[in-house]
């Protein structure tokens, strides 16, 4: 058994600094680093890109991620509309960062004529790390938790932190912990997959990542009880997740053909 032992990690001149905020800091930072560091080492970026590029990934990010979140619960961001702002309370979104991420991606690439396709590649790894890492802040803030279980490992949460029908269970699944865990595992694919050379093709990695990361999504999202918004019965990060399977294996499949047909060619 274990439990998160505050929200707080301590406190500056009367400002309290959040483990969340810490965490998710240190996620970006270690995810750049290591982004940057393959980069130059197996994609032929110069270095210093996605550091250059971080900038453009983590302002987009951000507000896709934060945006994505109030739109899943307008209702209560429309009565309480400040809390949009107030993001060290937690409450951002993986797949809104993807969105608002690529979007500063594209607009760095346009305007440094760098490739896409091998900035998504290399930002996917660091991306999926930095993931394994930031998903501890929702354990700081006794969130992203699962069902009830006794299992040994099985995570404490607080009264004030249940939701409704669960008032009285004190033990749930660690949720967090095992996307952690599985993006871990992610991290260290990707990575093999870069040094063995086994997908030469720019953008296959990527396309990688979404299908792996929407598979571990699709299994977390299953046991958690906090999802915000469902349609027809089942969480809409589950659609979304099964919708981006869907369509980077078509990505996938069209890009591996076009290097098919250029080996043909001699090209």
């Amino acid at each position: 058994m274990f439990a998160s032992p505050s929200q707080i990690l301590c406190t500056v001149f009367g400002v309290n600094i959040y483990y969340y905020g810490i965490i998710m800091a240190i996620s970006i930072a270690v995810g750049t680093l290591v982004s940057d560091w393959i980069g130059f080492k197996y994609y032929e970026l110069k270095k210093e890109t996605v550091i250059d590029l971080a900038p453009y990934l983590i302002v987009f990010g951000l507000i896709g991620a934060r945006l994505y979140y109030c739109l899943m619960d307008c209702g209560f961001y429309m009565r309480f509309p400040t809390e949009i702002f107030a993001i060290r309370h937690g409450g951002i979104s993986i797949h809104g960062a993807i969105i608002g991420g690529f979007a500063g991606l594209m607009i760095y690439a346009f305007r440094h004529k760098v490739s896409i396709k091998k900035l998504a590649d290399v930002c996917s790894i660091g991306l999926i790390l930095g993931q394994s890492i930031g998903r501890w802040g929702n354990f700081f803030n006794s969130e992203a938790y699962g069902l009830p279980t006794e299992l040994p490992w099985k995570l404490y949460i607080a009264p004030q932190y249940r939701h409704i029908p669960y008032q009285d269970v004190s033990f749930y699944h660690p949720a967090f912990l095992y996307e952690s865990i599985f993006d871990l595992l992610i991290f260290a694919i990707l990575v093999f997959l870069t040094i063995a050379k086994k997908n030469k093709k720019d953008g296959n990695i990527a396309l990688i990542y979404l299908i792996l990361y929407s598979i571990v999504r699709i299994f977390v999202e299953s046991i958690r009880i906090d999802s915000i918004r469902y349609v027809i019965g089942i969480p809409v990060a589950i659609v979304i997740s099964f919708g981006i399977i869907c369509l980077a294996c078509i990505l996938l499949f069209v890009n591996n053909k076009n290097k098919r047909k250029n080996s043909e060619k001699g090209e």
